[in-house]
C-alpha cells in the first residue's frame, strides 16, 4: 500500500499573494477545509505545506500556504500532485477502497480462474469501471456493481468477480 494518497493537483497560482487552484482528486472537496497540512509532491521529493486558507472558486479549490506570500514563491508547485499520508486520509465506508489499493489486485472469477491483474480504473458517471489486463495483454472491463463484484480482499491481494453475460 502507498504511504501517500493525492487529494489534488495544483493547476495554477491564483492571485499574486501565494495561493493557488487546486484541482481536487478526492470525492468529497469539503475535505480541504480539515487539512492542516498536505505534501506537495516535486520532482525533488515531497515538501511539507502548512495549510492557512482554503477557498471553494467553481470546481476549483484555492489554498494558500503559511509562509507561501508571493506569487514567485508558489509558482514552483504548479504541476505538483498534493498529497496526504494515511493518518490523514478520510475514513471509508465498508466496501469502500481507495484507488491506488485496488490496482495490481489478482482477479479471479467466481470459478477461480485467473483472469489478469486489475491495471487500471476508469471513473464514469454511473459506476468506476476496472480494467484487468490478462497474461495476453487482452484487456477486460468489469463494471464495479454489486452484480459483478463478489469479493475484495486486500489482505490477499485479491478481488473475486461474477462475468455478466457479454463481458
Amino acid at each position: 500500500m502507498e504511504q501517500y494518497l493525492q487529494v489534488g493537483v495544483i493547476s495554477s497560482t491564483h492571485g499574486i499573494r501565494g495561493e493557488v487552484k487546486v484541482y481536487p482528486t478526492t470525492d468529497d472537496a469539503g475535505r480541504f477545509k480539515k487539512l492542516k497540512e498536505v505534501f506537495a509532491g516535486t520532482a525533488a521529493g515531497n515538501v511539507l505545506l502548512s495549510v492557512e486558507q482554503v477557498k471553494f472558486f467553481k470546481q476549483m479549490v484555492i489554498l494558500k500556504f503559511k509562509g507561501i506570500d508571493s506569487i514567485n514563491e508558489v509558482e514552483k508547485y504548479k504541476g505538483c500532485p498534493l498529497l496526504v499520508t494515511r493518518d490523514n486520509a478520510i475514513e471509508l465506508a465498508p466496501g469502500e477502497y481507495f484507488l491506488c489499493d485496488l490496482i495490481g489486485l489478482k482477479v479471479y472469477d467466481e470459478d477461480g480462474s485467473f483472469l489478469g491483474a486489475l491495471t487500471e480504473v476508469i471513473r464514469t458517471g454511473a459506476n468506476d469501471v476496472y480494467v484487468v489486463t490478462a497474461e495476453n495483454k487482452k484487456e477486460l472491463l468489469i463494471p464495479n456493481i454489486k452484480e459483478c463484484i463478489i469479493e475484495v480482499s486486500l489482505e490477499k491481494g485479491t478481488m473475486t468477480v461474477h462475468l455478466l453475460e457479454g463481458l
